[in-house]
């Protein structure tokens, strides 16, 4: 765990500092050719979609690393249902143990078949969510069981092989797309120009503006403060002045950080590397501190939680009225298919 944590810090360092490694630039330059052309021959038909039989909504990123998606689908999922249009989810399930088929996952699902983000949908989105592999076939499996009218699919822009009508892409405010490389000399997934190409470019944290791009902020307010093991619930001010271990396993442990202490919390920090699996051991910090984490962190530590262990829910704000066109062209399509299956 050490191991992996010293990397990740290293790996941070240089995507997000001002140097590119030379050494691994020439690696960066093959990965970007072999992207260009893997997505190119997807738009040739030269390698197939599957189309499923209602809309599909993508909400990813262009860069390796969290920058607020899971927040941004449970919000989705949520105002769909307010409008009265059926969402499902589906996702691949980072670092879940992999099964053969399709796996629903529901609020009592063991973490680790299900990932840590589609369990906290799960619980959170009140709408089925599905997990493999294959996003398609986890798609199609929902479709076989629920009556889904729009399926979003977490972390998926790069799974060309599932037909998306909608695209969401989401940038961190203050990583945005780090020294500008693509893996592994940066974090770039897919080359900058790729939100262009976007519906909708989501800045979580921010109001940046990108040229040639309708850009929309979207800000993650904090919930109450919960107990894992006894669920008891306070509100985060209620620590102020008080000293915790912090412990945050996402994509930007900073920003969490920087939440608590500006709420008034004397943090000290114990940042992870993404989806960590943790064990006890892990955050054993040898003293009574009261331990507060990211509640993605909390769903992989409710087995072994001690007392005084708690975290924070965070739900994402986003003006309802810029992605009304969305919804709108949403329910359009979803009401278009009724009308078909009538006739």
């Amino acid at each position: 765990m050490r191991l992996r944590t010293r990397l990740e810090r290293s790996l941070n360092a240089l995507w997000y500092g001002e140097r590119r490694s030379a050494m691994l630039l020439p690696i960066s330059w093959l990965f970007r050719l072999l992207v260009v052309v893997r997505r190119a021959m997807y738009k040739s038909r030269l390698l197939r979609t599957k189309r499923l039989d209602v809309p599909v909504v993508v909400i990813g990123n262009i860069t390796a690393g969290g920058t607020g998606k899971t927040p941004l689908v449970i919000w989705l999922a949520r105002r769909l249902a307010e409008k009265g249009i059926r969402p499902g989810v589906v996702s691949r399930g980072h670092k879940a143990k992999r099964t053969r088929n399709p796996l629903e996952v529901i609020s009592s699902t063991d973490v680790h078949f299900s990932g840590d983000e589609p369990l906290l949908i799960a619980r959170r989105a009140n709408c089925p969510v599905f997990v493999h592999r294959s996003r398609a076939r986890a798609g199609m499996a929902m479709l076989g069981k629920y009556d889904v009218e729009v399926i979003i699919c977490d972390d998926g822009l790069q799974h060309y092989k599932l037909h998306r009508d909608f695209e969401i892409v989401v940038v961190d405010s203050k990583r945005r797309f780090g020294n500008g490389a693509m893996l592994p000399a940066g974090p770039l997934r897919e080359p900058v120009s790729r939100i262009k190409q976007a519906d909708f470019v989501i800045v979580n944290g921010g109001e940046e503006k990108f040229d040639g791009v309708l850009t929309i902020p979207m800000k993650l307010i904090p919930g109450m403060t919960t107990e894992i093991k006894t669920a008891k619930r306070k509100p985060l001010k209620e620590f102020s002045g008080q000293r915790i271990h912090a412990v945050a396993g996402i994509g930007n442990p900073g920003r969490f950080f920087d939440q608590l202490r500006m709420t008034g919390l004397d943090v000290i920090e114990h940042p992870f590397p993404d989806h960590t699996e943790y064990q006890l051991d892990d955050l054993f910090f040898n003293d009574e501190l009261p331990i507060i984490m990211t509640e993605k962190d909390a769903v992989k530590c409710e087995v072994f939680a001690l007392p005084n262990w708690w975290f924070v829910p965070t739900a994402a704000m986003v003006p309802t009225n810029m992605l009304e066109p969305l919804i709108n062209e949403l329910k359009a399509i979803v009401e278009g298919n009724k009308r078909e299956a009538l006739e």
